[in-house]
Formats: C-alpha cells, sequence, structure tokens
C-alpha cells in the first residue's frame, strides 16, 4: 500500500468523522460503489483509519460514520506499527469455504455488546485498493471474519442481526442501552 493514506496508528482526542450507533438509520441503508478512487476517497480512508484507531477498533465501514459508500479498513494488528491497515473499495465477496466458525464479535457502533456469530471461515474478495487498482485476496480466521463484518456493513446489515440466541442478544443490548428492535434478524 502506499504511503498516501497511512495514518499513525494512534488515538486523537478528537477522531475527525462521528460513529452512528445501532438504531441510526445511515447503518441501514444502501450503499453506493465507488466510482473512482481519488483525492476525496482518500481523505475518507485517512479519516477513517483515524477514527477507527481513535477507538480501538480492528475495522470500520463508510456507513458507520454515515457515508454511503462501498468502502471499509481493516487492521486486526493495530499494536503493529509495521503492518499496514487493509483498504477494500468496493469489495464483493466472491467465494465462501463450507467450513464455519463461531467467534465472538463486537462493533464499534454497537459499543460494548460481544456474541457469538457463526461465519464461514475462508473467504475469496475482490476490491479496488487505494489507488483504484484491482486486487483479488483470499483471507482467513479473524482477517476474513472483520471483512464479512464489515462487508455486511456495506448492506445494511449489522452482526447482532446474524445473533441466532435472541434472549441473550436482547439481554445484551438492553444492558448497553439498545434497543431489541433495532435488530433485523438475516436468515442464511
Amino acid at each position: 500500500m502506499t504511503s498516501e493514506v497511512l495514518v499513525p496508528k494512534q488515538k486523537l482526542k478528537k477522531p475527525p468523522l462521528q460513529i452512528r450507533y445501532l438504531g441510526d438509520r445511515a447503518l441501514r441503508q444502501t450503499n453506493k460503489r465507488v466510482a473512482q478512487v481519488n483525492g476525496e476517497i482518500r481523505q475518507l480512508l485517512r479519516q477513517m483509519l483515524q477514527t477507527m484507531y481513535s477507538a480501538d477498533g480492528i475495522g470500520l465501514a463508510a456507513p458507520q460514520v454515515a457515508v454511503q459508500k462501498q468502502v471499509i479498513v481493516v487492521d486486526t494488528e493495530p499494536d503493529e506499527a509495521a503492518n499496514p491497515p487493509l483498504i477494500l473499495i468496493n469489495p464483493t465477496i466472491k467465494k465462501f469455504s463450507l467450513d464455519i466458525c463461531v467467534a465472538q464479535e463486537g462493533c464499534l457502533s454497537i459499543p460494548g455488546v460481544y456474541l457469538d456469530v457463526k461465519r464461514p471461515e475462508v473467504i475469496e474478495v475482490s476490491y479496488k485498493d487505494d489507488q483504484g487498482r484491482p486486487q483479488v485476496m483470499r483471507a482467513t480466521g479473524l482477517v476474513s471474519r472483520v471483512i464479512q463484518h464489515e462487508v455486511d456493513h456495506l448492506n445494511g446489515v449489522l452482526f447482532v442481526d446474524r445473533v441466532e440466541n435472541s434472549l441473550t442478544l436482547n439481554q445484551e443490548l438492553a444492558k448497553y442501552g439498545f434497543s431489541y428492535q433495532a435488530v433485523k434478524p438475516v436468515t442464511a
């Protein structure tokens, strides 16, 4: 990745973008593909990375900051300055493995809530990088899970929509002041 969008992996007292929370309409919108990767998109990417690091996140999708574009940033190693974050513009998951993995997920848009979610273990994703070049990547483990979680955001889906235990889900949401009515269960 070029240094054009790289930012220091540090918390800012005042991050440039405001994260939206469960119940906000911005999280449920359909998001537009990016027609051209330009300076404006790269500035958005820098601001998204700064906001994600400031919130101790490992992934952030543009709709979480009320920008209806198909852009996500991922960094599963935020403490490793030498490892650059992943930038995925217009990501499309092309293949899912049949191997399913259950793991706890959380979300910057639903702070405090961590619940088990089933997802395919391995994916293949196509996307454009921060220079607009087409890329294809095979992802496993945590990177695969975070990409799937963030791509869901681009489709207006939140991880709580995939939680199968509705009783536990309702209890956890209530504990942190979120409404179960904001959940839109996904089947499949």
